[in-house]
C-alpha cells in the first residue's frame, strides 16, 4: 500500500505522502518538528493541536485540514485515521487501511505519559513503520517523575548558591512538559522568546503551565536572580546565555543517558528526559502492533531491525528517510518564526 520514494512515504491509491521531505501536493503530517513538517506542500492534513504550530512555523496562509484523533476519513477508498503518538502534544500515528490491509506510520513516539501529550495508543496493523532513535539496549530511561524532581532540586540548590538555572530543551513539546513540572514556589520562571511562542499556542489549546515571563531586550538581567530559565539548545555559548550569569546550565535529552554526551557539550548537568521511546518502549510498541512487517527508520535502524528479526522472527528491514529524531541541537524551524524580543 505504501511506497518509499525520494520525496517521502507515499500512498499511491490515495495520492498522499506522510511527512514528506520534498514538496508534494498532499501531505499528512504526524507532528510539527521540522524534520517531519516542511515548507512547500500543496496542502497539509494533521491533528487539530498540530495545525496552529504548523501555521506558526510555515506561515499562516498554508492550507491545513484537521482530523480529530480516531475519526476515519475516506480518500479514494483508503481509510485514514490519526491516533495519539505520545511524542509531543498533537503528535499522531497515521493508520491507513485498504482492502483489508493495514499500515501504521508511527512518526516519533513514546509510551510513557507526560501530562502534556495525548497518551500513546497502540494500533493493530500488518505493517508498522517505527523510529528507533534510541534503538539500543543501553537506552533505558529513568522514571520521568524522578527526573523532574532532580530538576527542581538542582534549581533550588542553585538558587541557594545565588545562581540562575538555565535549562536547554526543545521549544516544541519538551519545554512545555518540563515547565509543567517546575515548582514555582522555588522562584520565578523565565523563557526564551522561542519557548514562549510555543507556550502561548499550548495555553490557547487549554494546556496548563505555571506562570512564566518572556525575556525581552528591555528586561533588566539584574532582576533575574535565582530563576529557572528555559531556552532552546541553540543559545548554548551565546551572548544571550552569558547575559544571565551567574548561572548553572543543564540539558534535557535522552542522549544524557551517556555521560560522554554531556561532557562534549560542556554543560553542568544532564537530565535524561526524552520525548522518544527508549529500548523497552520500542520493543513494546512493535509487539503490541501485532505487525509482521516492520520498517525501521531514523536512529539505530540496523541494530534494531536485526534484533527484531532474530528475537521475534519478524520481517524487519531498514528504511532510509530524512527524519533525524532527537538531537542535541534544534532547528530554527522548531522554535517558531517570531524571534522578536528574545
Amino acid at each position: 500500500m505504501l511506497q518509499f520514494t525520494s520525496k517521502g512515504i507515499y500512498c499511491p491509491v490515495a495520492d498522499i505522502y506522510i511527512d514528506p521531505w520534498r514538496p508534494v501536493g498532499k501531505a499528512v503530517i504526524t507532528h510539527a518538528h521540522s524534520d517531519h513538517a516542511r515548507f512547500g506542500m500543496g496542502s497539509y492534513l494533521c491533528s487539530p493541536p498540530t495545525a496552529p504550530v504548523l501555521k506558526l512555523r510555515l506561515g499562516s496562509d498554508i492550507q491545513v485540514q484537521t482530523v480529530p484523533f480516531g475519526t476515519i476519513i475516506d480518500i479514494n477508498g483508503v481509510k485514514l485515521s490519526l491516533h495519539p503518538a505520545g511524542h509531543i502534544w498533537g503528535s499522531a500515528q497515521v493508520r491507513l487501511e485498504y482492502k483489508g490491509e493495514v499500515w501504521v506510520v508511527s512518526g516519533d513516539y513514546k509510551l510513557s505519559p507526560d501530562g502534556c501529550s495525548e497518551p500513546f495508543e497502540s494500533v493493530k496493523c500488518h505493517s508498522f513503520i517505527t523510529e528507533c532513535t534510541f534503538g539500543l539496549p543501553i537506552y533505558r530511561f529513568p522514571e520521568a517523575q524522578l527526573v523532574h524532581e532532580n530538576i527542581n532540586e538542582w534549581w533550588e540548590q542553585n538558587r541557594l548558591n545565588g545562581k540562575n538555572s538555565l535549562l536547554l530543551t526543545y521549544s516544541l513539546g519538551k519545554a512545555q512538559r518540563v515547565i509543567r513540572q517546575l515548582n514555582p514556589d522555588i522562584g520565578p520562571i523565565y523563557t526564551h522568546g522561542a519557548v514562549d511562542n510555543i507556550n502561548q499556542l499550548y495555553l490557547s489549546l487549554d494546556g496548563k503551565l505555571p506562570p512564566t515571563t518572556r525575556i525581552t531586550p528591555d528586561l533588566s538581567r539584574k532582576d533575574i536572580r535565582g530563576a529557572m530559565i528555559v531556552a532552546p539548545p541553540s543559545v548554548a555559548g551565546s551572548s544571550w546565555m552569558r547575559s544571565l550569569q551567574p548561572l548553572e546550565w543543564g540539558i534535557c535529552s535522552g542522549w544524557m543517558q551517556l555521560r560522554g554526551a554531556r561532557r562534549r557539550r560542556g554543560s553542568d548537568r544532564g537530565f535524561v528526559l526524552s520525548d522518544h521511546a527508549d529500548w523497552d518502549q520500542l520493543n513494546e510498541a512493535v509487539k503490541a502492533s501485532g505487525a509482521e512487517n516492520i520498517y525501521a527508520t531514523h536512529g539505530y535502524k540496523s541494530a534494531f531491525s536485526r534484533w527484531l528479526n532474530e528475537a521475534y522472527g519478524l520481517n524487519a528491514v531498514e528504511l532510509e528517510t530524512e527524519f533525524t529524531g532527537e538531537s542535541l541541537e534544534e532547528s530554527n524551524n522548531d522554535t517558531g518564526k517570531d524571534y522578536e524580543g528574545v
